[in-house]
């Protein structure tokens, strides 16, 4: 009788080893909060992308992710948000996409950066330019616009 109760012991434990597993993996460990609500827009001109926030939740420029695209081509080299000097872009972005900035980019506040010769593709009058911008991994928005001769 002995061995039978000691089968039927550890086939219950297996069976609530498993059952816990499946609940604490089947649960999320933290809450996942949504996207900032924002509302952004966007002009090109041949040199210069400036996005400025129309409305809505303020954005953290340390938790921003930004990627351009020109007639549907990434640009090589991508804007390292926020940052003072990077390859494929002339130094000294404006607004929050300025390292120097206090980071915070809220309602009225405008942002650019130009793109450098060397990056590509140009940016060129007629072409279309598209703009990502995730926050934290979330995304926000995607913008676009025709590039504007300066």
């Amino acid at each position: 009788m002995a061995p039978v109760a000691g089968v039927l012991l550890l086939a219950i434990t297996v069976v609530l080893a498993v059952g816990v597993v499946t609940v604490a993996l089947g649960a999320p460990a933290e809450p996942v909060e949504p996207a900032p609500t924002t509302s952004l827009s966007l002009s090109a001109t041949d040199d210069r992308i400036t996005v400025t926030h129309r409305g809505g939740d303020a954005l953290d420029a340390s938790e921003l992710d930004v990627r351009v695209s020109v007639d549907g081509e990434p640009l090589a080299r991508q804007p390292p948000v926020p940052f003072f000097s990077a390859a494929g872009f002339h130094p000294g972005p404006t607004g929050a996409f300025n390292a120097a900035s206090d980071g915070d980019w809220r309602v009225g506040g405008s942002a650019s950066f130009r793109v450098a010769e060397t990056n590509d593709p140009a940016l060129e009058p007629g072409r279309t330019v598209v703009v990502e911008i995730s926050a934290d991994g979330r995304p926000v928005a995607t913008l676009e616009a025709v590039v504007e001769p300066s």
